[in-house]
């Protein structure tokens, strides 16, 4: 029946969201579509109890469309905004076909493949997995085959036939071709994020699961956006799936205020170390840099003036990374200063693409007659770029899919090089109808390279990027405000700037990315056996800890009262003065006498020190 569904509906042209048919059980309700619950979605009375106990009052946008689609068979390609809740969209109604067929049919077999581009949202899935059946947990088996372990560690994952399967493309055509994972029974193929499954590299493997995988399985596709890629991926699995073009009535972006402050490339740190110290952003904040060693530098600043971070990127083991995110969440840091080097392979792969392009458009305004051969010209004699190797994690991914909660704020310290980059970082925040902020520092070009110690790659081409940003966001009608700020009350940081900035070397940037990464191996490896016997000595597991520069400078964390604004007193602690060492009877402090003897024990004030309480 469902075939037979499929093809009536080949070559016709996927229905809009506002006329896919609802379910039966939806059609059936009288009541208004926003008051529709999860019971009235048909699912299985043991995923409805999970889903009580997890406190969800009532389904998004996208499950009310999706869920009922999905139930009766049909394929899906889902566009929601990031925090609409796209991950319990697919995994319900996955697990409920699951569990119904499990109740007259009892045999083994991997009934559902689900593909990620990043080992976070790999993580991050299994978890919502397990949330979602843990009413039911002895009929729902789930193998991830993302941790770095050997192959014969996944092939023994494998060997009983799990319900589902949560894998990178690359991974899991590696235990396919090693007939380590069998598809000849799957019934569901899940792409989580489908655009960037393509971005990330994975078009060969993706080709080559599309060949193994049998006929009549359920395609589900979910994306925050649609791209090329993602109607590359709907001919790769040769589907058209009923589209849903989803968005809520607060949906992202429009919860966020967006800022953009045109600085030089020093000033970003000198605006940076203001907002932070004067707490001028109240929250939970993510940092986006352009790569690891910014994350460094950026961390080794703020720890001289006692501003606490932890750091998020590729180079870190997958345990600490989703250990960070976690503790975010929970509210144990307010500051990640996270690297996006993703972001900066994708604009310069769209930077080579545009530049091929306008160089082909004008020799052919030239010559219009031999367009064609000169074309094919350039494409044969254009070199290509060869990839550097890096020990980087290539399936790491912070900017999209990992759930970040109650964000107060983003600061793009460096721009991202694409206007879909930065629509994906400021997702970050205001999600699930929340509001916040999204604040961008932009180099002018005629700043760029002046303070060469500070200075980025990407920076160069920030005005261009940020113009595009900026007709992006008309499009949608929101705007990029500037953000104002008085200088003459920020010039006075400028000189405490200048010195932690001259105290944070490359060398000690290389050796406080050395310890960190030594640090969180040892964190990540021998005791990841010790925290799963005693979970709840997780807690006091920070990464947030000082790394500290060559050079220390203590006077740096306290802010003389000089250079404050008027306004700026109250957002800092009470500072409680100057307490003298010792003073004697008649009041006078012992500083200004002649000294104290340091080995005698009634003269040392260290000892001698007592704090009293005030009589009324």
């Amino acid at each position: 029946m469902v075939a037979e569904k499929r093809k009536r509906e080949q070559g016709d042209e996927p229905p809009k969201a506002t006329e896919v048919v609802k379910s039966d059980t939806a059609k059936k309700s009288t009541q208004p579509e926003e008051e529709i619950s999860f019971i009235d979605l048909g699912l299985d009375p043991r995923l409805l109890q999970a889903i009580a106990q997890q406190k969800f009052a009532k389904p998004t946008l996208v499950q009310r469309k999706a869920i009922p689609l999905a139930l009766n068979g049909q394929d899906v390609l889902a566009k929601a905004d990031c925090g609409s809740g796209k991950t319990a969209a697919y995994v319900l109604p996955l697990l409920s076909s699951i569990l119904k067929r499990k109740s007259t049919d009892s045999s083994a077999f991997t009934a559902a493949l689900i593909l990620v581009p990043t080992r976070e949202l790999a993580d991050q899935v299994f978890k919502a997995i397990e949330q979602f059946s843990s009413f039911c947990a002895k009929d729902i088996r789930t193998a991830k085959l993302t941790d770095k372990v050997s192959s014969a560690v996944q092939r023994a994952l494998l060997s009983n036939s799990p319900d589902i399967v949560i894998s990178t493309p690359a991974t899991a055509w590696h235990n396919l071709n090693s007939s380590a994972l069998s598809l000849d029974k799957l019934t569901h193929l899940v792409l989580d994020e489908a655009d960037l499954v393509l971005s990330y590299g994975y078009n060969e493997d993706l080709e080559n699961l599309s060949r193994s995988i049998p006929k009549g399985v359920q395609v589900m596709m979910m994306s925050a956006t649609l791209t090329d890629e993602v109607n590359t991926l709907k001919g790769i699995f040769r589907r058209d799936p009923t589209l849903l073009d989803l968005k809520e009535k607060e949906a992202e972006g429009e919860g966020i205020t967006q800022f953009v402050a045109k600085c030089g490339e020093d000033e970003k740190f000198l605006l940076a170390y203001v907002i932070f110290k004067l707490k001028l952003i109240k929250g939970k904040c993510i940092i986006f840099v352009s790569d690891i060693d910014r994350c460094y530098r950026l961390k080794l600043f703020f720890e001289q003036f006692g501003i606490r971070s932890c750091i998020l990127n590729s180079e870190l083991p997958l345990n600490s990374r989703v250990h960070v995110v976690e503790e975010f969440n929970r509210n144990v840091y307010d500051i990640i200063i996270a690297a996006d080097e993703k972001n900066a392979m994708l604009g310069d792969k769209e930077e080579v693409e545009e530049d091929a392009e306008a160089e082909e458009t004008k020799e052919t305004s030239k010559n219009p007659e031999n367009a064609e051969d000169d074309a094919a010209e350039k494409e044969a004699a254009r070199p290509k770029k060869k990839s550097k190797p890096s020990k980087a994690d290539k399936e790491y991914g912070v900017s999209r899919g990992v759930d970040f909660k109650k964000v107060s704020a983003v600061i793009n310290f460096d721009l991202p090089t694409t206007a879909s980059s930065y629509t994906h970082r400021i997702g970050r925040t205001a999600r699930a109808g929340q509001t916040g902020m999204a604040l961008s520092f932009v180099v002018p070009k005629e700043l760029y390279r002046k303070h060469m110690p500070t200075s980025t790659v990407t920076s160069e081409k920030d005005e261009k990027v940020m113009a595009k940003i900026v007709r992006q966001q008309a499009k949608r009608g929101k705007e990029v405000k500037p953000y104002n700020f008085n200088m003459k009350q920020v010039d006075p940081f400028r000189y405490r700037m200048n010195d932690a900035l001259r105290a944070v070397t490359k060398v000690s940037i290389r050796e406080a990315r050395t310890r960190e990464l030594r640090q969180e191996l040892l964190k990540s490896d021998k005791l990841k056996r010790y925290f799963e016997e005693n979970p709840t000595e997780l807690s006091h597991l920070r990464h947030d800890g000082e790394l500290r520069t060559a050079r220390q400078q203590a006077h740096l964390k306290h802010i003389p009262e000089y250079l404050l604004p008027k306004d700026g007193k109250q957002n800092l602690d009470t500072d409680v003065g100057f307490v003298p060492l010792r003073k004697d009877r008649k009041g006078k402090s012992h500083r200004k006498g002649k000294g104290f003897k340091v080995g005698g024990r009634k003269r040392d004030p260290l000892k001698t020190f007592k704090a009293r309480r005030k009589t009324k």
